[in-house]
């Protein structure tokens, strides 16, 4: 009986544990690849416990050797587990340089910026991370410039001056992690992070150390702790909730975003009801912005609320739900262009999910026509994109091959 040859009345933890076994795997040692206790996965495989996570479903299906949940689940719902793997980019030996350079004391030779000429530098990288189509190679480019002048500026300055250096550096930091995201070795990826936690520290600011806990639960849903990276989230709330009575835009914007970011990530952990009270704060805090705010890094504002919902639905495995959501937002007026590409990737997601391979392949290309990088360097993407090309049929199969094509995976 081969993996096809599953009766299709097996529960999702009875199909687990004949493919454990068929791999030769203990429970402990397959409980161990996810994280887990054998004890969590002997409750699956039982059915005393329920598995609604799709990080651990996608975490067990690339541990058992299985290209679609659906084999796990024998549901409807599709979701492919490959990731297809990480592609490098060409911005990335250069930055790496930078970031050990200034490790030992390689910092700028030249005229020192001030803290305040800083922060118009980094936010325009900002600004120029979200309105290229091509951010990684664009931003990319200036990092290194930017790395070695932030810790040349902290290196000249003292006191209140030195604390404003450190806090535009750690938004620098945000940003280089963001772009390293995907295309270089995880240790290069939490150095940055690291770093921009630390210069937070340094910078005595309760919104720089939020921000800080907004970029490093980012980093660990990422790496697959989505129940560690809501903590973190949380801890980074915490640290606001005193200034929220009278929040500036900014205290609320990182308010926001961190609310977001717990939402996806119990979205992904399979807990609807945290994931919706998240949300649901989100659009309060959005609600109490100036008009046509939108916070610089984060791009926390109202429409971010709408596109984070669609998501919450497509990691919840609800994407009737994620399309009803996603029916309300117009996406030309998504000012950030990797934003407005991710909400058409999870729109095609939710498609995937239906088995609605015509709709998933529209949503797909027009995600690479908004931004081409915001697509083809994001795993996931890039495995939709694989399995397309792989099951589309008939006069759909050319158009998922060129498209695979053009996202850099072979078909």
């Amino acid at each position: 009986m081969t993996i096809d040859d599953l009766p299709e009345d097996l529960t999702t933890g009875e199909r687990i544990q004949i493919l454990r076994e068929r791999r030769g795997l203990s429970r402990a040692v397959l409980a161990g690849l996810v994280g887990k206790s054998a004890d969590w996965l002997k409750k699956i495989e039982k059915g005393d416990r329920s598995l609604t996570s799709i990080t651990y479903l996608v975490q067990l299906a690339n541990a058992l050797h299985v290209l679609d949940v659906t084999k796990l689940t024998g549901g409807d719902l599709s979701i492919p587990a490959d990731a297809v793997g990480k592609i490098s980019h060409g911005a990335v030996p250069a930055i790496r340089a930078a970031l050990h350079d200034v490790s030992f004391g390689g910092i700028s030779t030249g005229d020192v910026v001030s803290p305040e000429v800083l922060k118009g530098r980094v936010d325009g990288a900002w600004q120029l991370w979200h309105r290229s189509t091509h951010q990684r190679t664009e931003v990319g480019a200036l990092l290194p410039d930017l790395i070695h002048d932030a810790h040349a500026c902290i290196k000249a300055n003292e006191g209140v001056e030195r604390r404003a250096a450190h806090a535009v550096t750690a938004n620098l930091y945000r940003l280089v992690q963001r772009l390293l995201a995907h295309i270089c070795e995880p240790e290069l990826y939490w150095l940055a992070l690291d770093r921009g936690r630390g210069h937070s520290e340094e910078a005595d600011s309760p919104v720089a150390l939020a921000l800080a806990a907004w970029s490093m639960a980012i980093g660990q849903r990422a790496a697959g702790y989505a129940e560690e990276a809501v903590q973190t989230d949380e801890a980074g709330m915490s640290l606001l909730r005193g200034q929220m009575e009278n929040g500036s835009p900014e205290v609320l914007g990182v308010f926001g975003a961190l609310n977001l970011q717990a939402a996806i990530s119990s979205g992904l952990d399979g807990r609807s009801g945290d994931a919706e009270r998240y949300l649901g704060e989100a659009q309060r805090t959005a609600q109490r912005l100036p008009g046509g705010y939108t916070h610089p890094s984060t791009a926390f504002d109202a429409s971010n609320v709408a596109i984070h919902g669609v998501s919450v639905g497509v990691g919840l495995l609800t994407p009737g739900e994620a399309l009803r959501r996603a029916e309300s937002i117009t996406p030309e007026g998504i000012s950030s262009l990797e934003r407005r590409s991710r909400l058409l990737l999870d729109i095609a997601m939710a498609h995937q999910q239906r088995q609605e391979t015509a709709a998933a392949l529209h949503y797909l290309g027009r995600a690479h026509r908004v931004s081409p990088e915001a697509v083809r360097f994001v795993p996931i993407a890039r495995s939709v994109a694989t399995q397309l090309a792989r099951t589309a049929s008939g006069p759909l199969k050319s158009e998922a091959t060129a498209l695979a094509e053009a996202i850099g995976v072979a078909a």
